[in-house]
């Protein structure tokens, strides 16, 4: 019960906001606020709001609790829903401009020393939160972690690069196994084409063979 009045108690400003709504709009505004508020994004859909949370919110707008079953999470009125929410909580959608800020900065601050994936997009969502922009999408998110680790793996090569002395380059030259040239690697659609020929002339054998 404590948790439920700390996390879903409608505040005084959210009840100034919720108050010019009415029935299941009033309901479902005001369970996406308190997520929002919460978890810094909002539910992908009922399955995602507790039982007992959306019971406490409908006494607090004395909205029916099953009301919430009519209310549509797709189109024009949840999107305005959440335009409203993400203004009052200062809070706004991730950009290109801010996806690339992301991957700067954990790129520099994350992702030099820890290479684990989801640990970096733990410190993604909470980079999120600190500068107020809602989580991307979990594809988008995982892109941005790819893009700070490969970001960072570049940045500390050219830093171990650029410490290397001229005899030490040349020492790891003749350590080095030569890479393989265009003369040297095996040119796939001729192989491709030899195989094939193979295949005919074995066949062709076969059949005199029988005969």
């Amino acid at each position: 019960m404590d948790e439920l009045v700390e996390h879903w108690t409608l505040l005084k400003d959210e009840q100034v906001l919720v108050s010019g709504k009415r029935g299941v709009t009033r309901l479902g505004f005001a369970v996406l606020l308190k997520f929002y508020t919460q978890y810094g994004r909002f539910p992908r859909g009922r399955a995602e709001l507790p039982g007992e949370a959306v019971e406490f919110v409908a006494r607090q707008v004395q909205v029916p609790e099953s009301e919430l079953g009519f209310y549509e999470w797709t189109g024009r009125t949840v999107e305005y829903h959440r335009a409203q929410i993400r203004g009052h909580l200062g809070f706004r959608e991730c950009s290109v401009a801010d996806a690339e800020e992301l991957t700067a900065y954990l790129a520099e601050h994350v992702a030099h020393k820890e290479r684990r994936p989801d640990q970096v997009r733990v410190e993604l969502l909470a980079r999120c939160r600190v500068e107020s922009i809602e989580p991307p999408t979990a594809g988008r998110c995982d892109r941005i972690v790819a893009a700070a680790l490969r970001a960072a793996e570049e940045a500390l090569t050219a830093r171990i690069s650029s410490r290397l002395t001229a005899e030490s380059v040349e020492r790891l030259r003749l350590w080095w196994p030569t890479a393989p040239t265009r003369k040297t690697m095996p040119d796939p659609v001729k192989e491709a084409s030899a195989a094939r020929t193979g295949r005919r002339c074995w066949g062709r054998s076969r059949k005199h063979r029988a005969t």
